[in-house]
């Protein structure tokens, strides 16, 4: 096949499967400039998708996105057909319709024998193997995966998925047509999750094991992975808005594509959850209490404390640095000390150390500190709102307040967690690049597309092979190395890329 160019506006595109998805891609395909046949097997369904997506074009003109004259135009070019015949001058014919694989591979069986030879089959499956679906095709070169993410206009990332038999030519196609369309594509494999269902895993996975161990409760973990790690959403509050039902099933099926890999193990709270029928917002409730009148629960934060004297701040890390800035502003005085070990911080007895993956406990009984506090990692610590902590067992309690009243005085509001180790945000970033790493070594993606799977499929602050890269890959190296050990179990075990560019003294995206 020689189809290594962008789609012609002239090429017509089919969309079979007209609910949430079909309707979206389609949007997305006849703003783009194609005429747009819809197919779904319900009755008068992909005529009410042509009116629904026609009136989306008319509030865009409204609210003045596009003009009148090209929202007529983009709504005059979707046409609902009813049967698979009509479909036979497609030069690209995109399904979206139930993740089934059976009904899958018929549709493009039956289409086979309707379409021309190099008409594009992409399939918008966000779980099954494209290789699979081919495997029932005369042609499976032809085949790809062309998956969008809800809601397809508005979101930017296509992952363009190739199966073991996608001609490169193919896959090419789909990606210079997807970026004609405006959106962002990147390639990958068809692997398990292809890159974002996969790579998302462990900020789900993570916070729910610090759950289960009684490290803190939903409300604060969801409020520091937003104001101190800087995601959208926190993990609780993300999975109630996805749906356990949907959220778990995804998780199930990637841990059983992996052959039950420790790293992608389900969690039994959310298989509670799911059995209960609490699935989230849709059923009313979820991790958090939806229904009426129900008080949403805050996230727990230190009561104020004074802020002690003779604050020292120690290196040149960036949580010492922009304490030092936070305080300055704030008008309280420090100065700097030196210290052989990797102490960010000291105030009183308290001795502050950015957490490397041990507990608290382990540490001061491994350093003889006795009163060893931890901060946790924070996206910009010159701009966090919130930061957490844990202490070890022997802490003081006078030395635990003068830590958290440096930090208060810093502007931080502090949040104390049981002494996982950890914490949560480093924990997690970790675990997401150490997936991310991964993915990459497999030659499932690269590194630039990696991170852009995840900042534009899941609205990550950061790339997290970027946020590896500018954290200090030995640190977390040393984390996720630090995390096995504690906890014996061959999911926290590190990738042999991010151990492979820590001996070469190099970062990931310098390979």
């Amino acid at each position: 096949m020689n189809v290594s160019q962008a789609l012609s506006t002239q090429s017509v595109i089919a969309v079979v499967g007209t609910g949430a998805m079909g309707a979206g891609i389609a949007q997305v395909a006849a703003a783009a400039g194609h005429v747009v046949k819809l197919l779904d097997n319900r009755p008068e369904a992909a005529a009410k998708a042509v009116a629904g997506i026609q009136a989306q074009f008319a509030k865009l003109a409204d609210k003045g996105k596009m003009s009148q004259e090209a929202a007529q135009a983009a709504g005059a070019r979707l046409v609902a057909v009813e049967q698979l015949a009509d479909l036979a001058d497609a030069a690209l014919v995109v399904e979206a319709i139930v993740e089934n694989l059976e009904a899958k591979q018929k549709l493009y069986r039956d289409l086979e024998d309707i379409v021309a030879a190099d008409c594009i089959f992409g399939t918008n499956t966000s779980s099954i193997s494209v290789t699979a679906i081919g495997a029932a095709l005369k042609r499976p070169e032809r085949l790809a995966g062309l998956h969008f993410f809800n809601p397809a206009p508005l979101m930017a990332l296509v992952e363009i998925v190739s199966g073991l038999a996608t001609d490169k030519a193919v896959a090419d196609t789909l990606f210079a047509s997807a970026a004609a369309w405006g959106k962002t594509p990147v390639h990958t494999r068809s692997t398990p999750g292809f890159i974002v269902n996969r790579v998302a895993r462990p900020y789900y996975a993570e916070a729910l094991r610090i759950l289960n161990e009684g490290g803190a409760d939903c409300a604060t973990l969801d409020a520091v992975m937003r104001e101190a790690g800087g995601f959208r959403m926190g993990p609780f509050e993300l999975m109630d808005m996805i749906g356990h039902d949907v959220n778990f099933a995804v998780t199930r099926s990637v841990w059983n594509a992996f052959f039950n890999d420790q790293r992608f193990t389900p969690s039994l709270i959310q298989q509670e959850l799911v059995d209960a029928g609490f699935f989230g917002r849709k059923s009313g409730r979820g991790f958090y209490d939806y229904r009426e009148g129900a008080e949403k629960p805050q996230p727990k934060s230190v009561v104020a404390q004074t802020a002690p004297l003779g604050i020292l701040l120690f290196g040149e890390s960036a949580a010492a640095l922009a304490i030092a800035d936070r305080l300055h502003e704030r008008g309280v005085a420090y100065t700097w000390g030196d210290t052989g070990d990797e102490r960010i911080a000291q105030a009183g007895e308290a001795v502050i150390y950015l957490t490397d993956g041990r507990t608290a406990t382990q540490r001061a009984a491994e350093s003889g500190v006795a009163n060893t506090v931890l901060i946790d990692l924070a996206l910009d610590y010159a701009t966090a709102t919130r930061i957490a902590i844990s202490a070890a067992q022997g802490c003081f309690a006078p030395a635990m307040g003068a830590a958290v009243g440096l930090l208060q005085a810093a502007g931080f509001t502090v949040s104390r967690l049981g002494d996982v180790p950890g914490l949560a945000v480093m924990r997690t970033v970790a675990m997401l690049a150490n997936e991310a790493a991964d993915a990459v070594n497999q030659g499932v993606c690269d590194a630039p597309g990696a991170d852009s799977a995840m900042r534009l499929g899941v609205n990550y602050p950061r790339g997290p092979l970027a946020w590896a890269d500018l954290a200090g890959l030995p640190r977390i190296c040393r984390v996720l190395a630090n995390l096995a050990q504690y906890y014996g179990e061959d999911r926290y075990r590190v990738s042999p890329l991010i151990q492979q560019q820590v001996f070469a003294g190099k970062k990931i995206h310098d390979r």
